[in-house]
């Protein structure tokens, strides 16, 4: 991969910019009134200029971003990623099975046999496409990339997709991949639109349809405890619990269990920071130095540059940044935002590219919480700013963001696949790491107190009671294009927007150890949901119970049990090949290679503990069991037996001595031995 260019990551001229988002910008004018009705004729409006269209020799519909390079090698289309080095190919063959396809489809975009597949995974029947499946590689241990194949089929004849991807490009341009994915679309295929329908009344008989989609899910996810609620016509039709709080044990769920709802809390604080707006107290475009003078990243022209509402957006160029605050030491202050924040400069231009990231998101809390509480702590700040804009207003009165409180009564424990394909509970010491940054993702709540939450963007700003709480273009600023995260979607504060349907679906989900959660609204037909779960295992249900919802409402095709179905397929792939892979516990000669102790200057030390055969690694703030796996190319990696994530160790040397790297998409930190 080559290095990052600071030629291609210039600031965009403001000009520019517009150009680049004239679609987004021409929805961010329209008054807050009109804006349901602007939303929905952009899902059928023509495409934005940042786009060009293309099909395949069979007449395949594909989008290809402006700036990447499109080239032919036969029946195969390949994009390039501008950066150059990261590739997805869309080619075309005739075979008789996925496997086939695939075979020929390696050997006409790279001339060489397919690699040997960790895993293969079924994919659900969506956009036109059947019998899809996805074929997983590896690839070598010291080369952060991504490999995959996907074949699917039209008619008679297979498409396959290969995403050939370094680990830092598929982290900045995941805007741009998610365009490319969504918009291939088989010829004559015409996508499903509820543009100018109503939603159907759900009564008693569509909700227990949902219930027994529930019901079916969670047996075929193997998830312990789920909690749903559905808000329509401002009152609550559903709530309620499925399972239990944690495996094992009898204590159910309802819609009263807390979860950790994790970046569901985004929006919670950028409705908090929208009362402060609302106040005149700040503007969304208040320069974030004016504020907390002390603000900086590792670029002074970005320091410059960043406004209130751009730490929310994720729309200002920063990489997606977790383990510094992940193995930080206990109880760690608030202010650690702003010292992770000093060393990140932007991976793509200003405005450029979506990136998702947390510590601009908690920095935008603690922020606005200082304005409207200085003599604080900001966590004490923060704090008491939520609990007195939002939750007491809203009569949230579960929602806290003390863990220990939280986890006192009914409460829902996180869980995770292990390495041997069992389902075990998460160390509750994972989850305290987020307290530090919790402007981002450390609110715990629950079906109730969530609905409060939808009803109130649903209704523009008033309370059950008909009392206004916000002014409803100061709420639904938050909802304005900030950034374009596919063809007819965006993000905006804390909120995800999606048009492709012909009617507007906002959201915003959350996943952290074990815990997946989503909040939706559909605002032209009054329509809401709250899904929390506490397994990972759920994580389809994320998109598919929205769908499922839609379904019902709207008598559309039916596609959310295939989701199910090929994500509880997909998950029993990945446990066997979990356990294919890995070794649990660790192999004795593999882990006799490591050191006892390892330091990387800014996550802290790790501590390798051995005990009867078993191997640990010890951080500041907690620990985990370790399995470890042999690489083709003879490396040697270690990962956390519960796989949620497993965060893979790379065991290496330098000249300083043996050391252990850990990578996410755009950062590595490397552990060197302690002598």
């Amino acid at each position: 991969m080559p290095p990052f260019s600071p030629q291609r990551a210039a600031r965009l001229p403001f000009a520019t910019w517009l150009k680049r988002c004239a679609f987004a910008a021409a929805l961010a004018c329209v008054p807050a009134a009109a804006w349901a009705q602007a939303a929905a004729d952009a899902a059928t409006a023509a495409p934005p200029a940042t786009e060009i269209a293309g099909r395949t020799p069979s007449g395949h519909g594909f989008v290809r971003p402006q700036d990447w390079t499109q080239s032919r090698r036969g029946s195969a289309v390949v994009l390039q990623a501008p950066e150059g080095g990261s590739w997805i190919a869309l080619v075309e063959v005739d075979a008789s099975d996925a496997a086939g396809a695939v075979a020929q489809a390696w050997q006409r975009y790279a001339g060489r046999a397919a690699p040997q597949p960790s895993m293969t995974l079924p994919l659900a029947n969506r956009n036109g496409w059947v019998d899809g499946r996805s074929y997983v590689y590896r690839a070598a241990g010291a080369e952060p990339r991504q490999l995959s194949a996907q074949a699917m089929r039209s008619g008679p004849r297979w498409v396959v997709r290969i995403d050939d991807l370094a680990n830092a490009v598929a982290g900045k341009r995941q805007a741009d991949l998610n365009l490319i994915r969504d918009e291939f679309v088989p010829a004559g295929h015409v996508r499903e639109s509820f543009a100018g329908r109503k939603a159907r009344r759900l009564d008693a008989g569509r909700i227990e349809q949902l219930k027994a989609f529930v019901r079916r899910s969670q047996r075929l996810l193997g998830v312990p405890g789920l909690s749903l609620g559905v808000v329509q016509g401002g009152k609550v039709v559903y709530a309620g619990g499925f399972g239990v709080r944690e495996a094992g044990k009898p204590e159910s769920v309802d819609a009263d269990t807390l979860y950790l709802i994790a970046s569901n809390t985004k929006s919670l604080t950028t409705l908090m920071l929208a009362t402060l707006v609302d106040e005149g107290r700040l503007r969304w475009d208040t320069p974030v130095a004016e504020v907390w003078p002390g603000f900086r990243l590792a670029d002074p022209q970005a320091t410059a540059q960043m406004r209130i509402k751009h730490l929310s957006c994720a729309c200002a160029g920063l990489p997606y940044r977790n383990l510094d605050w992940e193995f930080a030491r206990p109880g760690a202050p608030a202010s650690i935002v702003f010292d992770i924040l000093a060393r990140m400069r932007p991976t793509s231009a200003f405005g450029a590219s979506y990136q998702y990231t947390n510590p601009p998101a908690a920095a935008a809390g603690y922020v606005g919480a200082h304005v409207a509480y200085p003599d604080l702590e900001l966590g004490q700040a923060y704090d008491r700013a939520m609990a007195e804009r939002v939750f007491a207003p809203l009569g949230m009165g579960r929602t806290t963001f003390d863990f220990d409180r939280a986890m006192r009564g009914n409460f829902a424990r996180s869980h995770g696949v292990g390495l041997d394909g069992s389902l075990e509970p998460i160390d509750p010491r994972r989850d305290r790491q987020m307290h530090a940054v919790r402007p981002t993702g450390g609110a715990w709540s629950n079906v109730h107190d969530l609905l409060a939450y939808v009803k109130l963007e649903l209704s523009g700003g008033t309370l059950d009671d008909g009392q206004r709480f916000i002014s409803e273009a100061a709420l639904r600023e938050r909802w304005k294009p900030q950034i374009a995260t596919g063809r007819n979607a965006w993000y905006g504060l804390g909120l995800d927007t999606d048009v492709s349907s012909g009617t507007p679906m906002l959201s915003h989900g959350g996943r952290l150890y074990g815990q997946r959660s989503n909040m939706a609204w559909w605002p032209e037909h009054g329509l809401g949901l709250v899904i929390l779960t506490n397994a990972s295992t759920g994580n389809v249900l994320m998109d598919a119970l929205p769908r499922k919802l839609m379904e019902l409402a709207f008598d559309a095709q039916s596609e959310a049990d295939s989701m199910v179905a090929a994500a509880a397929a997909g998950e029993r792939e990945q446990r066997r090949a979990r356990r294919r892979e890995w070794k649990f516990p660790a192999d004795p000669e593999q882990a006799a290679t490591l050191a006892s102790r390892y330091r990387n200057d800014l996550l802290g030390e790790l501590r390798v503990q051995r005990s009867d055969g078993a191997l640990r690694f010890a951080f500041d703030a907690w620990d985990m069991p370790v399995a470890s796996r042999l690489n083709a190319d003879g490396a040697v990696e270690f990962a956390g037996a519960i796989a949620s994530p497993p965060f893979p160790f790379l065991a290496g040397r330098s000249a300083a001595g043996r050391t252990l790297t850990l990578r996410d998409a755009q950062n590595e930190y490397v552990f060197v031995e302690v002598q």
